[in-house]
């Protein structure tokens, strides 16, 4: 689907739009250029203009190819029904992810986009906007950080990962200390795609979601799978960004530190995980 050259115009579109659109209103937003869709989620004038940009400059690299992205998706809910369907195509764009990050001053936020084809993500391109590094997953081509082709490894000590609080507090009150020894320091940076860099990197070995929004863990996901890793829900599936976002992931570049981290959770039971929207 994707011409020779089109990888790199989406690279091109993401680093224009995040200089036109988000490092110009870094640290200058004023209270009326902030919001709250609802409690605990933000969103800035920089989501929708980015968004918008994007969706503007993908149209002309795929004509006719349609853009779940997540503000969009704020006005019209129905438009995730097109991440799945059989036979088609969409983009899906997370425009500024980690926006409460952004919106506080922190440095910590990024933008992802990837293409979906019958339901599978066949590309990924995640941009750590502060520092300029990029991810980009073509399926069956590999996964490269900055050009250079990544390839997870198992870890030699104990596992570090992108966990929320809730599950935490239950991996701390459940498991006998010699299962809590093998997972080190487990914490939540609210930028699933600069997570998915930092385990690209090694820099950490896993995450963990209870809840899993396709335009914040479809283009991470492939790049795991094509560092070698693997993004599974909790039931052990294969994840897909059309699943239902209470359908969980445990995600590692590396299938070791993958089965390590599935048994470990298997030990724990999270009574947290009951009740969440299927939607």
């Amino acid at each position: 689907m994707l011409r020779p050259g089109d990888s790199q115009r989406v690279a091109e579109l993401m680093r224009e739009t995040a200089a036109a659109e988000l490092l110009p209103r870094f640290r200058t937003l004023s209270k009326e250029e902030v919001r709250f869709k609802h409690p605990g989620d933000v969103v800035t004038v920089a989501d929708v203009a980015s968004e918008q940009r994007l969706a503007s400059g993908l149209a002309k690299i795929l004509p006719g190819v349609p853009v779940v992205g997540e503000e969009a998706v704020e006005s019209d809910p129905g438009l995730v029904d097109l991440i799945g369907r059989p036979g088609e195509a969409c983009w899906i764009v997370d425009p500024l992810d980690g926006t409460a990050n952004f919106a506080a001053g922190k440095d910590r936020f990024a933008m992802i986009v990837c293409l979906v084809q019958d339901g599978s993500t066949v590309a990924g391109w995640i941009l750590d906007v502060s520092r300029g590094r990029m991810a980009v997953a073509h399926k069956g081509q590999g996964a490269a950080l900055d050009g250079m082709p990544v390839h997870g490894r198992p870890a030699d000590r104990p596992l570090i990962g992108f966990v929320g609080p809730k599950a935490r507090k239950e991996f701390d009150r459940q498991l006998s200390p010699a299962a809590r020894g093998q997972l080190g320091h487990m914490s939540a940076s609210s930028c699933a795609g600069l997570e998915y860099l930092d385990i690209l990197s090694g820099l950490v070995d896993f995450s963990l979601y209870r809840t899993t929004k396709p335009w914040d863990h479809a283009a991470g996901t492939l790049m795991l799978r094509e560092a070698g890793g693997d993004g599974v829900r909790f039931d052990g599936e294969p994840y897909e960004a059309a699943q239902p976002i209470n359908a969980g992931l445990i995600a590692a570049a590396h299938p070791q530190t993958l089965a390590e981290v599935r048994t470990l959770f298997e030990a724990v039971r999270l009574p947290l995980l009951a009740g969440l929207p299927a939607t």
